[in-house]
């Protein structure tokens, strides 16, 4: 895997970076906010934060994960987390990575996610993924609609009950989006 294409993206408005320890209070702010989370099972304290920045730290050096740290160019912001991981559990098709975001809620609404999706879709093209997918609580329309704007499908086969979430929560039932490498079709 080309690990040095997953350390660093660029776009016309953010640079998607490793995780820097200045990074962890901002970032814990950010998953601390009861709205932000609120198609996440709960929210994090500043420990379970720091966890989570530790954990996509330690993915970037395997070459697992690229849940990179979205920072606005304009004025150096971290505005959340974007990015694609390795799957770690059972979908439909197996496929191998999964793209992801979080960001602060002032931050929704700009394109903000979108365009760095944008950059992780095309560096995995560079890497020869055939797929990406992107999956989320079915409720969780918004994210949903950023999917959409990727140009993900979804796969209504491959909707699942998300087996880390307990059994009748309501954020159990996720819903999973495809989108396929062109150079593979």
């Amino acid at each position: 895997m080309e690990q040095e294409s997953r350390k660093l993206l660029e776009t016309d408005r953010l640079i998607l970076r490793p995780w820097q320890d200045a990074d962890r209070a901002p970032f814990a702010a950010i998953v601390g906010d009861p709205h932000v989370m609120r198609y996440y099972p709960n929210t994090r304290d500043r420990a379970a934060a720091d966890a989570w920045v530790d954990k996509m730290m330690a993915g970037l050096d395997a070459g697992t994960s690229a849940f990179l740290a979205a920072e606005r160019k304009s004025d150096g912001q971290l505005l959340g987390l974007i990015g694609t991981a390795h799957i770690d559990m059972d979908l439909r098709g197996n496929p191998r990575e999964e793209i992801g975001w979080v960001l602060a809620s002032r931050y929704w609404g700009q394109g903000y996610a979108p365009e760095g999706a944008r950059a992780h879709i095309a560096a995995a093209w560079r890497r020869g993924l055939p797929e990406l997918v992107a999956f989320t609580a079915a409720v969780n329309t918004p994210s949903q609609r950023v999917m959409e704007k990727l140009g993900m499908v979804r796969d209504t086969e491959g909707d699942f009950l998300h087996p880390r979430i307990a059994e009748n929560h309501p954020l159990r039932p996720h819903v999973l989006y495809r989108i396929a490498n062109p150079a593979h079709s």
